[in-house]
């Protein structure tokens, strides 16, 4: 049986805006496993920013990476829901989605891997970074 290794979420520059005050990339996050092979989590998540003209500039790897944790989830509570209860729907629902690629997952297991945010060269460059400064574990 194959087993999931890690958490991976790549991040992307996505270029539909054109403004230099505003920033929007896209993320894509996947599940590693152990013969090396990946499997797509989910692919419809990312984020836009606005600020002064040099907002790539002034924006980190650091801020990058926790902003990208953040919205491939597990999302905030809301409608009387607790966080407890985002985390368990989060995980519960990225083990479905492995399942149903083959994969047999564990929800409280995943919740627990390592997760890795790799930035991608044309984000490093636009923010004055070398590659290779793109991966937070």
């Amino acid at each position: 049986m194959v087993h999931v290794t890690r958490l991976v979420t790549l991040v992307e520059v996505d270029d539909t805006v054109a403004d230099p005050r505003q920033m929007s990339v896209s993320a894509r996050h996947e599940a590693v496993l152990m013969n090396g092979d990946r499997v797509l989590l989910l692919a419809d998540r990312g984020w836009s920013a606005s600020g002064p003209p040099n907002i790539w500039a002034v924006t980190s790897v650091e801020e990058l990476a926790d902003t990208a944790r953040m919205v491939v989830g597990p999302d905030e509570p809301f409608g009387g829901r607790s966080q407890k209860d985002m985390e368990v729907d989060h995980w519960a629902s990225l083990a479905a989605v492995l399942r149903r690629q083959g994969v047999d997952a564990d929800p409280v297991e995943l919740g627990r891997l390592p997760h890795d945010v790799v930035l991608s060269e044309q984000l490093l460059k636009r923010i004055g970074h070398q590659p290779g400064d793109g991966v937070q574990s």
